[in-house]
């Protein structure tokens, strides 16, 4: 037992020659080969996942589509789950990074979320999941299925953000900020569902893949700080502890 706890503080530990870089590259691989494989496999073998989906999305739409009201509010919340939406806040927070002097947090931002967009592209095209197919939908969308665009992005963006500015926030404010990040992010994923323009399967692919992209870019990240000369980071710091000047 012991061992074991001195091989997990060992992989965790950001001072060690690997430790937590090494960690999160198996994070984001462990992420990929099982439950974003799982779920994968169940789409392109219609495994029973499927028979759920399809049932979820029916009595899920049928529900919703009782009420404009509804409707109203789960568009306007699934807007901060768009593209457009992220083209408002991500350009100004890289422009802000880079005019503070902190170059490698902007490319982290760039290289990050345009990825992430890139890998959720081409993805969908390889899996080629259609959209569902409901009677009288309350919205539509473009493209294939599999993964939830908006909820990978969600998780991406909305996480790089957070690792880009913790250091600025307040040690007693984090699990709030964190938390209000989580629950953003769920609450994009049901809009899409609510809507009827994803399956179940889609935005839970769309989140694991999303961890897995934030995570491996997170260890690329600090691969690059260390051989920069910079001490490794403890995440829970943010990826860079002495960006403190960024508000």
């Amino acid at each position: 037992m012991s061992r074991v706890r001195h091989t997990v503080r060992r992989r965790l530990d950001p001072d060690g020659r690997y430790g937590l870089r090494v960690t999160l590259f198996g994070l984001a691989f462990l992420l990929v080969a099982i439950p974003f494989g799982l779920l994968l496999d169940q789409v392109k073998r219609n495994g029973p996942l499927l028979r759920v989906d399809t049932s979820a999305a029916r009595h899920l739409h049928e529900w919703v589509r009782q009420s404009d009201d509804l409707v109203r509010q789960l568009k306007i919340l699934t807007f901060f789950g768009s593209p457009v939406w992220f083209y408002v806040i991500v350009i100004p927070a890289i422009v802000w990074v880079w005019r503070r002097g902190h170059v490698r947090l902007a490319v982290f931002l760039v290289v990050t979320t345009l990825g992430g967009g890139l890998l959720d592209t081409i993805v969908k095209e390889a899996v080629g999941r259609a959209r569902p197919s409901l009677v009288d939908p309350v919205a539509t969308a473009h493209g294939k299925s599999f993964p939830s665009g908006h909820a990978m992005s969600s998780t991406v963006v909305y996480g790089s953000l957070l690792m880009v500015f913790l250091p600025v926030i307040g040690r007693r404010y984090r699990p709030f900020v964190l938390g209000g990040a989580v629950l953003l992010v769920a609450a994009i994923g049901f809009t899409r569902l609510a809507l009827g323009v994803h399956f179940i399967s889609d935005v839970l692919g769309g989140i694991v893949l999303g961890l897995a992209w934030l995570a491996a870019s997170a260890a690329a990240f600090s691969t690059w700080r260390v051989e920069r000369g910079r001490p490794p980071v403890e995440f829970s710091e943010g990826l860079e502890p002495e960006a403190v000047d960024l508000v």
